[in-house]
């Protein structure tokens, strides 16, 4: 009976890759306002890189689309959701930093302006094929056809209005060097990208933790003002309040912590690696995978500001 359940569940889920649907549903955040929660998961062939929020503002207008997800399908099947809520056309795409899976389905939206910030637009360009060829490698034929599409209009810091509907952009850095956050005036929604994870271990190829970690005071002010109604991060739930920011903290504050001490103590790579999580984290999804690839991302400066400590 176990076997049969299980093989019934394997062809449920290879059914589900093979038709390459992403089963996308607008999700309402506030007025006018709608997201796609993905999953609190890594990439892989089932999921075919759904593990990232997008989101988008029906204005006035037009509609701002915020990140167009992991491939070219995601973005296609993104805008025939966007469709399915509303017939106004796109007015623009803003890719809140140059991790793959929030800008690969620029694609989709060749035909609109697509927006971000200078060096979001400079790494994707530099950054981007790489990036594609690695989500190939993960979740398969889910990539089909996915190309970079390099954003070809450069955001900055400030308010704009887009399709009548008044934004106010807030450059800021850590988890990239360039982590565009989005705060939409007319419903108080605050879209976070990357620098927040909500239920999920966050990732750190780029990361320099301590602009991260100012990052996240200033975000955790903006949730602090009289409009905010809710928050949106780049992973995981949306909410009403900063709890997604004082996780995010919690894990940021103890992993570069426990990297210092175990540089400080002589650990090598290896013994690093094979420290238990602490109870707080044991249970956070995919924590034990994000933490192994951390110690490879952060230990070797934590082992080298250990050494010049040493040798002052």
């Amino acid at each position: 009976m176990r076997r049969l359940a299980f093989l019934l569940l394997f062809v449920a889920s290879q059914l589900g890759a093979a038709d390459f649907d992403y089963r996308l549903s607008a999700r309402p955040i506030a007025k006018d306002v709608y997201a796609f929660i993905g999953k609190t998961e890594d990439f892989d062939t089932s999921n075919g890189g759904n593990i990232v929020n997008t989101a988008f503002i029906v204005a006035p207008n037009g509609v701002i689309v915020i990140d167009s997800g992991p491939s070219l399908r995601y973005g296609q099947q993104m805008r025939r959701a966007i469709a399915a809520v509303t017939d106004k056309p796109v007015a623009l795409v803003i890719n809140t930093h140059h991790h793959p899976d929030h800008f690969l389905g620029n694609q989709a939206f060749a035909d609109v302006p697509i927006g971000a910030l200078a060096e979001t637009r400079n790494g994707i360009a530099a950054e981007g094929n790489a990036f594609a060829e690695n989500l190939f490698r993960m979740s398969g034929d889910w990539m089909k056809g996915t190309e970079v599409q390099i954003p070809g209009k450069t955001l900055a810091a400030g308010n704009i209005e887009v399709a009548g509907r008044k934004l106010r952009l807030v450059a800021l850095d850590g988890h990239t060097g360039a982590d565009l956050v989005i705060v939409d005036e007319a419903s108080g929604v605050l879209f976070a990208g990357d620098l927040v994870f909500n239920g999920r271990a966050p990732t750190t190829p780029h990361a320099d933790v301590a602009h991260w970690l100012k990052a996240l005071d200033q975000l955790d002010a903006l949730t602090r003002e009289p409009g905010f109604k809710a928050l949106l991060p780049g992973h995981g739930a949306p909410t009403a309040d900063a709890a997604p920011i004082r996780q995010t903290r919690a894990w940021l504050t103890w992993l570069t912590a426990a990297m210092r001490d175990a540089a400080k103590a002589g650990l090598d790579m290896n013994e690093v690696l094979a420290r238990p999580l602490p109870p707080e984290f044991a249970n956070l999804p995919v924590a034990a995978s994000e933490y192994r690839r951390s110690v490879g991302h952060l230990f070797p400066a934590a082992e080298q500001e250990a050494l010049e400590g040493e040798n002052r």
